[in-house]
């Protein structure tokens, strides 16, 4: 089992899907670009190839930020300003707070299956594209996106510094038709699906590629969930 900390911000403004880059942009700039959480660069044109504990998202058009363990320290440096307004598509945002959610939650495995909707997930690379592009069976493109899912998921245990020693289960039980979506200049497939998995996953939190743009948000099925 590993504890976790978690911070949802959400801001009162609203913003399109296209615009998180600008929106994450605009965070990165009042926060200080030596502040390598809020986007992963290093000096040069290196990259910190991890899962990214901070992520860029909106929720009802809302523009939302999502902070994962020492990023829950490292916000503060966005806070520390005192003007938090935005520049976005030639807009200014005001950037109020509307909710602050701070939790910690038990990541481990259980005995029983959770339920998850995952939008926008960026299953596939230029490698494993051009395999899943050969196969013509739909019993095997779904499993072939069960072991990539299963994989984001040791990924994302990987970033938080969680040791998952028993084995994982990841079924996909619902298959959106994948759409195209733009990601830094790249034309990819964004799948939707549902899945049920015996690991638990915080709501709102990224897999996949462009986990900190917004794609591959994750919210647990339950009862009263549409």
């Amino acid at each position: 089992m590993k504890k976790i900390r978690y911070l949802h911000i959400e801001f009162d403004e609203e913003i399109e899907g296209y615009e998180i880059p600008a929106f994450r942009g605009g965070i990165i700039q009042k926060a200080g670009r030596e502040s390598i959480l809020f986007h992963n660069h290093l000096s040069g044109h290196k990259f910190l190839y991890s899962y990214p504990l901070i992520q860029y998202k909106t929720l009802r058009k809302r523009p939302v930020i999502i902070c994962i363990e020492d990023a829950v320290d490292e916000i503060h440096k966005f806070f520390e300003n005192q003007d938090w307004s935005l520049q976005i598509s030639g807009r200014s945002l005001d950037m109020n707070i509307i909710a602050l959610r701070m939790k910690q939650f038990n990541l481990q495995i259980w005995n029983h299956v959770f339920h998850y909707y995952i939008r926008n997930w960026l299953a596939l690379n230029s490698k494993n594209y051009q395999e899943y592009k050969e196969m013509e069976d739909d019993t095997v493109k779904t499993e072939f996106l069960e072991k990539v899912l299963k994989g984001n998921i040791l990924s994302f245990a990987k970033g938080v510094k969680w040791n998952i020693d028993k084995p994982i289960e990841c079924k996909i039980t619902r298959f959106q038709q994948p759409r195209k979506a733009t990601f830094k200049g790249n034309t990819l497939m964004a799948f939707s699906v549902e899945f049920c998995t015996n690991v638990f996953i915080p709501d709102f939190i990224g897999l996949g590629k462009g986990a900190s743009h917004g794609f591959g948000t994750i919210l647990q099925l339950r009862k009263n969930n549409n």
